[in-house]
């Protein structure tokens, strides 16, 4: 007489062997989807965009020149203003900044260069450099710039706020300092907006610390 062994599963581990089954399709159509979801953003990114502004042109010399060389260093800023991205924030101590939307050059480095064409075009100067480690000179435009964003609130601005001060390297002492701080209101509410109104406010800011720094070399003893 044979006899026939059966084994019948407790209910308990029929219900577990079940939740597990479950909890790996999930786990399964998860995985799935994020791996549609990276390749199909792999197949279509989005682009960035880069944005200059137009630096002063360099025509004839506006005054006699003077026997000296001014040196222009970039001047010191927040760690924002070092890098490309494109800043943007409110009235409020809020900012963040644009992922694809950004400046060809850090902001830093586009206002030095932009206040050397501006001072090399007065003719004022024997020549005028970017400070490098191994420069020398007579004058050394220096500075801080605090702003340099899209600000929204009531209307949208391009807001430039910097110190500057000149100093005679060999004198030691401080020849002139100025804050130049405005807000020039854009024309539409897109980037390319703001970045035609930060290129009016720049070409403003240079042409004030130009006009600044004639009016103090004029009343300085030569050398």
């Amino acid at each position: 007489m044979r006899h026939i062994a059966c084994r019948v599963e407790h209910p308990a581990s029929a219900i577990a062997m079940e939740q597990e089954q479950r909890a790996n399709r999930a786990r399964f159509l998860l995985t799935l989807v994020v791996l549609v979801s990276f390749v199909s953003g792999c197949g279509h990114p989005k682009p960035i965009r880069y944005y200059e502004i137009s630096y002063p042109p360099v025509g004839p010399a506006k005054l006699a020149p003077l026997d000296a060389t001014l040196l222009v260093r970039s001047f010191t800023t927040s760690h924002l203003y070092r890098e490309d991205r494109i800043v943007y924030g409110s009235d409020s101590e809020q900012m963040g900044t644009y992922m694809n939307e950004r400046w060809s050059e850090p902001p830093s480095e586009m206002l030095q260069y932009a206040l050397v064409r501006e001072l090399r075009a007065t003719g004022r100067f024997r020549t005028v450099t970017a400070l490098r480690s191994d420069s020398s000179g007579d004058f050394m435009l220096t500075g801080h710039l605090y702003d340099f964003k899209e600000v929204s609130g009531n209307g949208m601005v391009a807001r430039l706020n910097f110190d500057a001060e000149l100093r005679d390297l060999k004198a030691g002492k401080t020849v002139w300092t100025y804050t130049y701080n405005h807000d020039e209101p854009t024309n539409g509410k897109d980037v390319a907006s703001v970045v035609a109104a930060m290129d009016k406010n720049v070409q403003r800011g240079v042409q004030e610390v130009e006009a600044g720094i004639q009016q103090a070399l004029a009343a300085y003893p030569a050398k």
